[in-house]
């Protein structure tokens, strides 16, 4: 049942959530491995091989992997219970992630890194996608689920503030490998402790008509929209990782990789801050729309900046425009999705995040190799205006349509049960 809630919802509203602690706090660990992963294979691979085409191409198959597994990971997770899903996956992206860093430092031909990447990439835990359908479980009809997507977007970005600045300083300080193995390490540690909180986990039917009603979120017009609006944003993610990698090398100050990164991401986390705490009056459709506006126009000028302090400038209002759209587009799920097939859709948009960003990570590391030193910025902006024109374009598509129910004959009352 939802908590009751005052007009004006909040953090400390959401946290007092009955049992909303007991996911949170593995939560956090288990998704912190995330943010570490493309970062990792980079600096692991640029080492070992000296080319960021290389690097950007190993972590862009680790991506289009996880963009490609996701969805259907998500949905194994809405059939068959969370657990069932992450215990094997944490143990074979574990052992794959090592497999691939073994490789790297054997220097291994890039087929086999790509061999490698593939399973690293699929079996990623979609952590924040089944964080958020345990809220909506929790939050169903409350007016704390645009807070909920908010505080998620801050914990999403707390781990991009620290696992970059944590990959960056082990490969740079203790071993190239550092970063993967630490990654794998805590893939596993985090994973099964999530996994191990069961009450909390949304309940499934094993009712196989009770499947009826509800196909795969991929079939609703509005998600397939911010899908394309995802994948702009990913090119964000892994056109600044590439290129800002590339511009702290080219000045000597290989650590700033990762302080550049991490103003981006506090950014980032700021204004998530900032969407859960404001009583919204401008419906979500219209503020995704003026907030991915600003994300465009942001984006489009990183590739004139040449120093630091015009990077971390620029990057910091980047991170700041990045929540909202965020926050909005997931918040749009619950009005346009059926609670059925919510960890698939949260899927969809984690894995269009992830595929974006690994295109991006591809296309910016040939431009850097090729072209001139700050190439690889003209990814973000070229990303984000694409996938603006599409936003406006179907914007229609965002608006929730009054929703028919499939009534098998025959079937009684179904009862929801854990699956563990």
């Amino acid at each position: 049942m939802a908590s009751t809630v005052t007009s004006r919802p909040g953090y400390g509203q959401l946290l007092r959530t009955r049992g909303a602690w007991t996911f949170l706090l593995p939560g956090f660990a288990a998704r912190q491995p995330f943010a570490m992963l493309t970062i990792s294979i980079v600096l692991l691979v640029q080492h070992t091989t000296g080319s960021y085409g290389a690097a950007g191409a190993a972590a862009a198959v680790t991506g289009v992997s996880m963009a490609l597994f996701a969805p259907y990971s998500g949905r194994l997770a809405d059939r068959y219970g969370q657990r069932a899903v992450l215990i094997p996956g944490v143990l074979v992206h574990t052992a794959s992630g090592l497999t691939l860093t073994a490789l790297a430092l054997s220097h291994a031909p890039l087929w086999a890194l790509f061999a490698a990447a593939v399973p690293t990439g699929a079996s990623v835990p979609q952590i924040g996608p089944m964080v958020r359908a345990r809220w909506g479980v929790k939050l169903k009809g409350s007016p704390l689920m645009t807070t909920a997507a908010a505080f998620e977007s801050v914990t999403d970005e707390l781990t991009f503030v620290l696992g970059p600045l944590l990959a960056t300083a082990l490969c740079t300080a203790v071993d190239p490998a550092a970063g993967l193995v630490t990654e794998a390490a805590l893939t596993l540690i985090g994973g099964l402790l999530f996994a191990a909180q069961k009450s909390t986990q949304p309940l499934v039917t094993v009712d196989e008509h009770a499947r009826v009603e509800h196909g795969s979120a991929l079939r609703v017009p509005g998600v397939r929209v911010l899908i394309v609006t995802f994948l702009g944003i990913g090119s964000v993610f892994g056109g600044m990782q590439v290129s800002l990698a590339a511009f702290t090398e080219s000045i000597g100050e290989p650590g700033l990789n990762g302080v550049l990164y991490g103003v981006f991401a506090a950014g980032n986390m700021l204004s998530g801050i900032v969407c859960g705490a404001v009583a919204w009056k401008a419906g979500p459709q219209q503020r995704l729309v003026v907030g991915y506006g600003a994300l465009a126009l942001t984006a489009s000028g990183l590739w004139a900046a040449h120093s630091v302090l015009a990077l971390a400038g620029l990057g910091l209002l980047v991170g700041m425009c990045i929540a909202p759209a965020l926050i909005t587009g997931y918040t749009l799920v619950e009005s346009l999705v059926p609670v059925g097939a919510r960890t698939e859709a949260f899927t969809w948009l984690t894995g269009a995040v992830a595929l974006g960003q690994a295109a991006a990570v591809t296309v910016a590391g040939q431009l850097e190799d090729r072209f001139w030193n700050g190439a690889g910025f003209l990814v973000p902006m070229a990303g984000t205006l694409l996938a603006l024109a599409t936003l406006l374009a179907l914007r229609p598509h965002l608006v929730a349509r009054p929703r028919t129910r499939t009534v098998a004959r025959g079937v009684g009352h179904r009862m929801p049960v854990t699956v563990d």
